[in-house]
C-alpha cells in the first residue's frame, strides 16, 4: 500500500514590502512521504516570494517533470510563473522557460547546491527569463524549524531580507542571487 501525503494547514499572513504585496493567505500544504519539513518549508517561502491571488502549488515530489513545484496562470491558462525548489535538472529549467513568462529556482543544499549550480549555470545562462536564488544549509534548517501541522506564521520581506515566524519562533532570511548575476 501506498504511503499518503501529510496535510499541513498554514495561515500567512504577508507584506512583502519590495514588491507592494500585502495579503492573507489560507494553506493547505500536502507534504509527499519522501519529502523532508525542509523541502516542505522552502515550498512555503517559494510561495511568499511569489504570492498572488492565482498562485497554486503543484502535486509535488509524486508528479511528472512537466509541472512545477509552484505555477500561476493567467486568466487564459498560460503560466505566468514556474517556481522550483531544489536542484531540478538543466533540460527543465530550459522547457520551464519556454512555457512560461517568468521562471524561479530556489536552491538549498549547501555544497551539493554549489555543484548543482556549477554543473548548470553555463546551460541556461542564455534564459532571460530565469531567476535562481540560493538557501544555505543554516537558512534551510532554520526553515524546517518552523514546520508544524497548523502553522501561523508572519513574513516580511524587504531588500531581499525575509523574516518569517511564529509565535514561538522567527528566522531571518537572505537567499542568495546566483542568476541572473549583479553583472549581468
Amino acid at each position: 500500500m501506498a504511503l499518503k501525503s501529510t496535510i499541513f494547514k498554514a495561515e500567512l499572513q504577508l507584506a512583502d514590502l519590495d514588491r507592494g504585496h500585502f495579503g492573507d493567505y489560507t494553506l493547505t500544504i500536502a507534504r509527499h512521504p519522501s519529502e523532508t519539513d525542509e523541502r516542505m518549508m522552502v515550498r512555503l517561502l517559494a510561495f511568499a516570494l511569489n504570492a498572488s491571488e492565482t498562485l497554486t502549488f503543484g502535486r509535488g515530489l509524486s508528479a511528472t517533470e512537466d509541472e512545477a513545484d509552484l505555477q500561476d496562470l493567467d486568466a487564459t491558462g498560460s503560466v505566468e510563473r514556474w517556481i522550483d525548489v531544489g536542484l531540478p535538472d538543466e533540460k527543465l529549467i530550459r522547457r520551464a522557460c519556454n512555457r512560461a513568462r517568468h521562471v524561479m529556482v530556489l536552491s538549498y543544499g549547501g555544497r551539493t547546491a554549489e555543484i548543482w549550480w556549477q554543473q548548470t549555470q553555463g546551460k541556461v545562462s542564455g534564459q532571460k527569463n530565469l531567476r535562481v536564488l540560493s538557501l544555505s544549509v543554516e537558512e534551510g534548517k532554520a526553515l524546517a524549524s518552523l514546520a508544524a501541522r497548523g502553522m501561523r506564521l508572519q513574513c516580511t520581506i524587504q531588500d531581499g531580507v525575509i523574516w518569517l515566524g511564529g509565535d514561538s519562533s522567527q528566522v531571518e532570511l537572505a537567499p542568495k542571487v546566483l542568476f541572473p548575476s549583479e553583472m549581468a
